[in-house]
Order: structure tokens, then sequence, then C-alpha cells
């Protein structure tokens, strides 16, 4: 099977392009060659990678011929295999996202949840001998287990939005360097666990407290022992809201690996750094936490508009907190064509830790718009479901746009709010349909 890139050249499968062009290959479903040396698909990954992508130990994994792809990693589509249709951005540190057509359930099975990785996971993460650390500006630093925290807080079970603040980069120009993700760093679990705020209160917060910081069992990509590959937190106000969890089960099973099993934070509504995976440690500042990727421009924006390619000073960059609103089309598949004249539209809007209040589509380029039907979400923190039934006047191509809009008022723009790192992106979703 050949697959078409974006500028409309036929390439071949995974297997043949990997075979024929490694060093192209690895730009193509990489988004970049991970090592001025790389040759292959595998090299340079570590072994907690490798294994976390085949379910299994590769024995002779540093022996893999350059120029191929383990069989089990690929489908005839040139996907990542054992998360159910993922498209592989990077294997080291490894990110994948989703495609919006399989983001249709209400509630994103663990297969299809996307994967944002900032250093190489840790190897050893039993769930019996895993224990979290709560210290800093407390009255009664604690260690906990996770069975300590079944047994002492209560444990709840939510749907929580997570989304990567880098969702949509690949859409900026001039671009911006990172992880390339189109629309896919988003998903919707549900959550089982115990509320970060009543562990907090357990530990007593002390008064001069104002900021958390998170520490996880990754390892920094240089291997470098002690080096963090992130480090976040957010204000204390926002750690005592009642949405945020210490989770240890996603849809009612264990967490995956590279969805930091066995524990982490969720914190919807925020970018998806704070939600710190493989959570070891969580402890309380008097100043704005100041770990990996809280200084400089990491997870920031310019504190006013700026023109497209205008450099900013460091100073002049903001921690981003709530993330905009925003929607995705997740039926029909863009690209799909129908010989029907009605077609059902259907999808998912979020804003921050606000409520979506409206979502509209439109099929005539934004001159005129439909009214969806909106759920509400099945908890704070979820995102919401929507769907419209749209008319196709006549036989033709056509494009579906769709727009939300939240409770504060602040709706989706057409175009993109540019920054230097590309963070942000909550313009609104198109999709392609023929009808024939």
């Amino acid at each position: 099977m050949n697959r078409q890139t974006k500028k409309g050249d036929v390439r071949p499968d995974i297997f043949e392009f990997y075979e024929q062009d490694p060093v192209e290959a690895d730009k193509a479903f990489l988004g970049r060659v991970a090592h001025k040396n790389r040759r292959g698909f595998l090299k340079g990954a570590g072994l907690a990678t490798v294994g976390a992508l085949l379910g299994t130990a590769m024995p002779f994994h540093r022996n893999f011929p350059s120029g191929l792809i383990p069989v089990a990693l690929a489908d005839e589509n040139g996907v990542l295999a054992g998360k159910d249709g993922l498209t592989l951005l990077n294997d080291r540190p490894l990110n994948a996202e989703t495609p919006p057509h399989l983001l249709d359930d209400a509630i994103t099975p663990t297969a299809r949840h996307f994967i944002r990785n900032n250093g190489i996971p840790p190897e050893d993460v039993d769930p019996a001998s895993w224990e979290l650390t709560i210290d800093g500006l407390v009255d009664n630093p604690m260690k906990l287990t996770i069975a300590d925290l079944k047994s002492k807080f209560d444990v709840v079970t939510m749907a929580l939005t997570i989304e990567c603040g880098g969702n949509g980069r690949a859409f900026f120009n001039p671009p911006a360097k990172g992880n390339q993700w189109t629309y896919g760093a988003v998903a919707c679990s549900n959550w089982t666990g115990v509320r970060l705020k009543d562990v907090l209160k357990a530990a007593g917060v002390k008064k001069e407290a104002i900021y958390t910081a998170h520490v996880g069992a990754d390892e920094h990509l240089s291997g470098k022992e002690g080096k963090l590959p992130i480090s976040r937190g957010m204000p204390v106000e926002k750690a005592m809201t009642d949405d945020i969890l210490i989770a240890f089960e996603q849809n009612g099973k264990p967490l995956h690996p590279m969805n930091g099993a066995p524990l982490r934070l969720v914190v919807p509504g925020w970018p998806g750094s704070c939600s710190q995976k493989w959570l070891t440690r969580i402890y309380l500042r008097d100043i704005v936490h100041d770990g990996p990727k809280m200084t400089g421009k990491a997870y920031r924006v310019p504190n006013r508009p700026v023109e497209p390619g205008e450099k900013v000073e460091k100073k002049d960059f903001e921690i981003i907190e709530r993330m905009p609103v925003k929607s995705l089309i997740t039926a029909p598949a863009t690209g799909a064509t129908t010989d029907k004249g009605k077609i059902e539209v259907r999808g998912h809007a979020w804003s921050g830790d606000r409520m979506v209040s409206s979502v509209e589509v439109s099929i005539d380029f934004g001159v005129t718009w439909q009214k969806a039907t909106l759920d509400k979400p099945v908890n704070s923190g979820a995102w919401q479901n929507w769907r419209a039934n749209v008319e196709l006047p006549e036989k033709g191509y056509f494009e579906i746009w769709a727009k939300a809009v939240d409770d504060a008022g602040e709706a989706q723009p057409h175009a993109i709010n540019w920054n230097p790192k590309g963070y942000l992106n909550n313009s609104m979703h198109r999709v392609a349909v023929r009808y024939s």
C-alpha cells in the first residue's frame, strides 16, 4: 500500500519507505531525525520506550538492523500499533497523537489516548512499591503508597480532559519548533484516583505556600542522574479545586505505561504538562515553581498580541494557565465521501475550566451557521459532546467548520493567534466532505 504525503507525492508503505530511505522515513513518521547518526527506527530509543511500544522486552533491540521497523509497530497504514491508530511524531521522547475521527467516543478509550512524554519513562512501575512524597511547606510531610491513597482518602472517578499546550502547532506560520501536533493531542478518559486537595489538606498547607511543584520518575534524555526532564506546578488555589486528581486508574484499569503508570496527576483545563506522569513527589513552595519547563519560554506565551515571526524578549512571556475554548469534529472524517445529501456531524468542545455555551457548524465557509445540539459535561473538567444534522444542497466539495463559544463569550477564531512557541492554537476545526 502506498501513502500520500501533504505535498501530494506518493510514498511506499512504511516498510518500503524505511528500507529505501530511513532518514526521510524518520522525518515523515517521526517529524525529525532523532540524531545526526541515526539510520533506523529504533536507533537511539531507550529500552523502556521499546518495551512500552511492543508490550514486552526486545532482548536483541540494540542489534536491530538499520532501515527496518519492527513488524509489530506498524500496520499497513503506517501508524503506531498498540495504541489503536495513533500517529507517531517522535520516539525519543515518545510522542503520538490520535487522528480526530478516532476520538469519536464520548469517553476516550485508553488505546486512543495521546502520548506526550518529555523524558524516558521509568522501567520499574510496580504499583505495590510506588510511593508519593508530599512535603515542602506543609505541616505534616507524608509518604503515601497507592494502597494508602485508596484507604485514607475518598476514591472518585471523573471524566477529565487533558490537552497538550502545543496541540495544533503544525499549523503555525512561520513554523514553531517542537512536536508538530495537528489536532489529536487531546483526550477525555475516565480517571480514578483521589482529589489532590484532600491530600494537601491532610498534609496541612502552610499559609506562605503559593505554588505546587511536581516531580516524576521519568529520566532526562541525557541520562544525567538527578536531572529532571520536566517539573511543573500550579498556584495553590488551583490545586485546591474539586476536579484535580492523583490518578491510579484510567477507564477502570491501571494506567497505561505511556500515560503515567502507576500514578499521575490529572489537571483538566490547563496545559497537559501540569498533569505530571509517573508521579513521585509534590512539594509546596512560597515562590512560583522554577523547575524544568517552567521558566524561559516553555509553556509560556507573549503577554500581548505579536506579529507573526516577531522576536519576543523572555521577560515578556507569561505562564499558560487555562486552555482556550476549542472544538473538534470527530465525524465525518476529513476526506469522507457521501452519496446522501444529509450528514450527521459530531464532535467535542471544551474551554479550560469554563463551560461551553454553544457550538455552531457551517458548510458555506462561515457565511451562515447552524446551531448544534450540545450536551452538558458529565462532570466538571470533562469535554462536552455535540452533534448536528446538516444538509448539503448539491453535489460537490464542502468544508464543515465548527465554532465553539464559552460561557464568558469567548469564541474560536478563524485564524491562529501566532506565538513563538506554537501554543494554544484554538482556530476552528475544518473537515472536507465530498457529496457525489
